[in-house]
This record gives structure tokens, C-alpha cells and sequence, in this order.
């Protein structure tokens, strides 16, 4: 699965969980031990709003804190939504793809950051569906091809925060099931 496609299924398994929230779900826990809902959405809305910043040659220095705090206000449905769209179009542009991006660890190749982000939109759409009670069946190809790219990177993030330890899985476990345990969730456990 190409980049961009894969991208676009991420976002539309969260933007579905997204649309699911109740308002009596925002303060619920999720998998993401130190987040709520709303924290986790709120998440997601500041990373994409840094997307196009980024994939224009933005650096973190000037991006600054503009995306820090509460991004949601009374919206946030409204919010999320224009906030993908602006990502979604950041990452079609003509020749965004082509570039290097710089992030909090230093200077990567746009594609390295696109599947980065694909892979946090996968992962939180299945918190997100365990937090609110939804199905967590994540897309089968994307949750696959997420697995095949991300694998060899998580090993250099452990240490800093990003993921807990992988959680050990049956070797002959479904994409879905694997990436989960990658990146240090219990497929089989609820939220705490």
C-alpha cells in the first residue's frame, strides 16, 4: 500500500471514531494511560495542524508552542475535521512528499514523517474505539502495511516516551494484533 493511500484510511478510521464520541465520553480514559477522549482527540487536531507548516519547511523552532494547550474549544468534531482537511491537503500537495521535514528529533524525508503520522492516526483510532466502546477492528491492509513499515523504526524510539515496550504477541498474530503489542498496547485488555 502506497503512502498516501495508506494515510487516507488512517484518517478515516479515526475521523469515524471521532464522529462516535458522545458527549458524555470526552473525559473517558483511554489505552493512552495519561489521556482522555478529549486529550487524545486534542492530540491529533495539534498534529495535524502542524502537518502543513511542516511539510512547507517549517522548522519546530518557528511552529513554536502555537499548537500547545486545548485546541478543541466547544468544537470538537468542527475542529478535528478542519484540521484533517488542512493535513490531508498539506500531504497532496504536488511534490509535498519530496522534501525533508523537520520534527522534534531532527531532519527526516517527508514519506518517513507521512508514515509516522499515519501510524499515530492508526494507533488512536484503536484507542479511541476501546475508550468509547466501538468496534476496534482497524482496516486490515493498512493496519498491515503500517505494521511492515513502522516495525523496524520502534525499536529506535523505546526509551524515549513515545510508545511503552512492545507487548509480546503470539508469532502468528493478525497485522492488526502485532502493530497494537508494537507499540506497547495489550490487545487484549481494555482501558485502565
Amino acid at each position: 500500500m502506497e503512502l498516501l493511500e495508506a494515510h487516507d484510511r488512517a484518517m478515516e478510521e479515526f475521523d469515524r471514531r471521532v464522529h462516535l464520541v458522545r458527549s458524555d465520553q470526552w473525559q473517558l480514559p483511554t489505552p493512552c494511560t495519561e489521556w482522555t477522549v478529549r486529550d487524545l482527540v486534542n492530540h491529533l487536531v495539534s498534529e495535524q495542524l502542524w502537518a502543513p507548516l511542516l511539510l512547507r519547511g517549517a522548522t519546530v523552532e518557528e511552529v513554536g508552542n502555537r499548537f500547545d494547550g486545548d485546541q478543541l474549544g466547544d468544537d470538537p468534531v468542527g475542529t478535528w475535521q478542519r484540521a484533517a482537511r488542512k493535513a490531508r491537503d498539506a500531504f497532496e500537495r504536488p511534490d509535498a512528499l519530496d522534501d525533508e521535514v523537520e520534527v522534534s528529533f531532527g531532519t527526516i524525508p517527508a514519506t518517513d514523517y507521512g508514515w509516522q503520522m499515519t501510524m499515530d492516526l492508526t494507533v488512536h483510532a484503536w484507542d479511541l474505539a476501546r475508550a468509547i466502546g466501538d468496534d476496534d477492528t482497524l482496516d486490515a491492509e493498512l493496519a498491515e502495511a503500517v505494521y511492515a513499515v513502522m516495525r523496524p523504526e520502534v525499536s529506535k524510539w523505546q526509551g524515549s516516551g513515545i510508545f511503552a515496550a512492545p507487548v509480546r504477541v503470539p508469532d502468528d498474530a493478525d497485522p492488526q494484533t502485532r502493530l497494537i503489542a508494537l507499540v506497547g498496547r495489550d490487545p487484549r485488555g481494555g482501558v485502565d
